[in-house]
Order: C-alpha cells, then sequence, then structure tokens
C-alpha cells in the first residue's frame, strides 16, 4: 500500500534522569530533507537521528524536535564550581583581615546563588543515547502508521478515478465505428453539395486518411495500460510516488492527444473528463512518498 509523506508522531518517556519527548512532522517534498531541532548538550545524535528518520522515510520534508526536563527537581544535572566558593570565601576573608573586624559572611544559600556557583553537568551522551533513540523509534513508528493510513485513503481515491477513466475510455472505444460512419457520411454529403460523383477508389483514400488521422484507438489503449499499470501501484509496499507521477504526466499527454484527434463532440467531451480526472490524481499524487 503506498504511503503519503503526510505525517505527525509524537513520543515521550524517562531516560535516566530526564523527560523526553520527541515530536516528528513531515509534509511533502521532492526528495527527503531532514530539519533536527535538539538540544545542545546533545548534539552528537544528530547522526544517529538522521540515519533513523532515513529507514523509515524516503521523502518528504522532516521536522524533528527533542525538548527535555529533569524528571524531577532534584533530579538535575547539576554541579557545585568548589573553586569558585573557595575564591568567594577567600576573598571574603581578604575583605575582614583588611578592615581588621568580622562580617557576616555569606550564607550558603547566598553562595549557592552565586552567578556561576551552581552549573549544570554535561550529560553522559554515551549512555543516554539508547533510550533516547528507543523514545524516537516509538514516534517514528506513530508517524509511519499516520502515512499508512492517510496513502489508503489516497490509494482509493486514486483507484476510483482511474476507473472513472476506464469507463470513459471504454464509451468511447464503443463509440469508433459510429465516429468512422459519421465521418464517411460527412465526406459523402459534401461531395453531394459539390455536384460531384464521388470515385469509389478515391473515396476510401479519403476515408483510409480521415481514419488514420482521426484514430485515437492508440490512445485509448495507452490510457487503459496507464490506469492498470497505476491501479497495480497502488497495492505495491516500495514508495511509489515517482512511479506514480510519471504516470500522470504520460496519461496527461495520451488525454491531450485524444482531444486534439477528436472526430465529435462526444469525444471531445469525454476528453475534457478525463483530462479533469487526471488533474485530480496529480493533486494527490504529490503528496505520495
Amino acid at each position: 500500500m503506498i504511503r503519503s509523506m503526510t505525517a505527525f508522531g509524537t513520543a515521550q518517556g524517562t531516560v535516566g534522569n530526564w523527560r523526553v519527548s520527541w515530536d516528528l512532522r513531515a509534509v511533502n517534498h521532492r526528495y527527503l530533507d531532514v530539519g533536527l531541532r535538539l538540544p545542545d548538550p546533545l548534539r552528537g545524535l544528530e547522526l544517529a537521528v538522521r540515519n533513523r528518520i532515513g529507514e523509515s522515510f524516503k521523502r518528504g520534508r522532516v521536522d524533528c524536535t527533542l525538548t527535555w526536563r529533569p524528571s524531577a527537581p532534584e533530579a538535575g544535572p547539576t554541579c557545585i564550581d568548589t573553586a569558585l566558593v573557595r575564591g568567594l570565601l577567600g576573598a571574603l576573608r581578604n575583605v575582614e583581615a583588611l578592615e581588621d573586624r568580622s562580617w557576616t559572611g555569606l550564607s550558603a544559600i547566598e553562595l549557592l546563588r552565586w552567578p556561576g556557583v551552581m552549573q549544570e553537568s554535561e550529560p553522559d551522551l554515551a549512555t543516554l543515547e539508547p533510550g533516547l533513540l528507543a523514545v524516537l523509534d516509538r514516534a517514528l513508528a506513530e508517524a509511519r502508521a499516520f502515512r499508512e493510513r492517510e496513502g489508503a485513503q489516497i490509494a482509493a481515491l486514486l483507484d476510483l478515478r482511474c476507473a472513472d477513466i476506464q469507463r470513459a475510455v471504454g464509451a468511447v472505444r464503443e463509440r469508433l465505428p459510429a465516429i468512422l460512419a459519421g465521418i464517411r457520411n460527412k465526406l459523402r454529403a459534401r461531395l453531394a453539395e459539390l455536384a460531384a460523383e464521388p470515385d469509389a477508389a478515391r473515396l476510401e483514400q479519403e476515408l483510409v486518411y480521415l481514419a488514420q488521422k482521426m484514430d485515437v484507438a492508440e490512445e485509448l489503449d495507452r490510457l487503459t495500460a496507464h490506469t492498470t499499470e497505476m491501479r497495480h501501484i497502488l497495492t505495491q509496499r516500495e514508495p511509489a510516488g515517482r512511479r506514480l507521477d510519471f504516470l500522470i504526466q504520460e496519461m496527461n499527454r495520451e488525454a491531450n492527444t485524444l482531444a486534439s484527434k477528436s472526430a465529435d463532440l462526444e469525444t471531445t467531451r469525454a476528453a475534457v473528463d478525463i483530462k479533469v480526472l487526471i488533474e485530480q490524481m496529480r493533486e494527490q499524487v504529490q503528496n505520495v512518498e
């Protein structure tokens, strides 16, 4: 079954002392284009994340965001700059020595609030990576399921349009003998207006020429073949967006030729209807992976 390029997936989990959340959003794009937003301490995950996304998606613009926060207030990865604390205490003693007096001094809370005393420690990326990627895999699975559900809807619409085109082609094909007879009658009527006695051989030559010029059987055969192939592709699992786009172009070319060769109003109307159906299909195919 074909897949849409539109997708959304999200997953949350606890990794170490962190509560993490992955968000994935995907839209249609000619190629695979991945945009990542990772916390600075986790930039080292970028290659692994890109590889994971590349395994799941072949086309589309995918925006991936990772957010994290301590799982509990006391669980934050903080440390105390003891060298700075010693420096502050030493500076206080120096001031006391200069004044030859004792100051009340700084409380422990005031020391901890001093800029730079409390610092975030660097996370151990090697330890966190397996858990972070496991949560990402769940978000990717949700996004893939989204794509498959929407892809099934697109496939149903495309299959319906293919059936409509095949019915229109069948109706034109059934009228081909009547169209040829109409051409013959018009030619005879024209000769009668000119008061000319038609030469049987010459008349037959003109009819053959006109029949060849206005013969749309080949275009009808190709439209049938293209729609049959498209319906087959819709049942396949591999990415099919580019193949479907190619078939749409070929079908549009055949519909244009059918319209230009049209010898009667009904065929012209059928060609216009087919072109409208193809355009509706083109809009859907633009969002197929």
